[in-house]
């Protein structure tokens, strides 16, 4: 006779299994796996000489993202691999640029010989868990630091930002992130603010935004630098400074370099909704919804501006003002998960539970993440 194996006994062995092939996946098995994937960036002025190094990772084949900041001026540029063969190629020019992200899609000259993508990631990391970086610090070809994730924190219009415990250097710009599948989770960014070294990376879902367009050359890119009035060029330097500070979550000294960003160049949108955040951040609820409505007259159609508009509506207590400004954000942008967790933590707020529970439904196919949070707060 044959004995019969119980179904539930085979099912946790599997899950066991699977548990203990999970748990084998170690830190240096994850690092021979991504490394072929990193890149150095050398970038050189118009004699030759080596301008600035940094890092890169390829997103599609022939395709590399580093830090705009790396490239910026340069002559020429070239990247080299990791992979043990440390081959040298040529940038042909840059598939886009994200001015604010610090962002540069590069094209490279190089044999197709295999995918080399990596893989980014959809979800945020939590804070505590184990990250890694692979970069070039200092010149110091293919390091690796490992850490965890201190803080998420979000600027707005930008993104999310991880603040991470791994070391980094200069020559880690452009470093990619690691969650411990071998996902990237972020873009390192060296930063030096207010004399601080700061240890942040710009979080995977701005990477994903930039896609591939005309190609611009480096001397495009130079000649696209110098457009623009000396009052717009000033405005810029103030509000790049804001945003350097928000990266650090210095509120105080962001709104500062805001404030003179909107002196100077009264006309930017974006610049107004930092203005509004940062007041949202003292407390000052009154003015914020004055900068987030000016923006708004200048960008009817601006999601972002609807919902942080929508925040200090709620930090204020007007509820129903903020549940309508939190609908028109949701209006503008349908997929934008954020606009409905406000909306069901809002209609909480006042005891409306049927329409709490009705922006549940409408957020789970959005975001796992926000969904679960939500939920948790109905459930309460």
């Amino acid at each position: 006779m044959k004995r019969k194996f119980p179904l539930w006994l085979a099912f946790v062995l599997l899950s066991i299994a699977n548990a203990i092939a999970q748990a084998q996946t170690t830190l240096p098995e994850l690092v021979r796996h991504v490394k072929p994937s990193v890149v150095g960036v050398i970038s050189y002025d118009a004699k030759g000489e080596v301008q600035i190094t940094g890092t890169g990772f390829f997103v599609r084949p022939g395709q590399v993202i580093t830090n705009l900041h790396v490239i910026e001026g340069a002559h020429r540029v070239e990247i080299r691999t990791l992979d043990g063969k440390g081959k040298t190629y040529e940038v042909k020019g840059l598939l886009n640029v994200d001015d604010e992200g610090d962002l540069a899609l590069l094209s490279l000259d190089m044999p197709q010989d295999r995918d080399r993508s990596l893989e980014l990631a959809t979800a945020l990391p939590e804070e505590g868990e184990d990250v890694f970086v692979i970069g070039n610090p200092l010149r110091l070809e293919g390091s690796v630091s490992n850490g965890i994730v201190s803080a998420v924190r979000e600027v707005p219009g930008l993104g999310q930002i991880i603040q991470i415990t791994a070391p980094i250097s200069h020559g880690n710009s452009g470093s990619p992130l690691f969650n411990m599948k071998g996902q990237v989770i972020g873009i390192v960014s060296m930063k030096v603010t207010n004399g601080q070294n700061i240890n942040l990376a710009l979080g995977s879902a701005r990477l994903a935004q930039l896609r591939p367009g005309k190609i611009l050359t480096f001397a495009d890119m130079t000649a696209r630098s110098k457009t623009g009035t000396q009052s717009e060029v000033l405005a810029e330097w103030w509000y790049r400074n804001g945003l350097n500070s928000l990266w650090l979550g210095n509120y105080d000294s962001a709104l500062g370099y805001f404030e003179s960003a909107v002196n100077r160049n009264p006309n930017r949108a974006e610049a107004w909704i930092q203005v509004g955040y940062c007041k949202v951040k003292q407390g000052k609820n009154t003015d914020a919804i004055k900068a987030f409505q000016h923006a708004i007259q200048l960008s009817p159609d601006s999601s972002e501006a609807y919902n942080k508009l929508g925040d200090a509506y709620y930090y204020a207590s007007r509820f129903s003002e903020a549940i309508e400004a939190y609908k028109q954000a949701a209006r503008i942008q349908p997929e934008m998960a954020e606009a409905y967790y406000n909306l069901g933590m809002t209609y909480l707020e006042t005891g409306d539970r049927a329409s709490a529970i009705a922006e549940l439904r409408t957020l789970q196919p959005l975001d796992e993440k926000l969904y679960k949070k939500l939920l948790g707060e109905i459930q309460r």
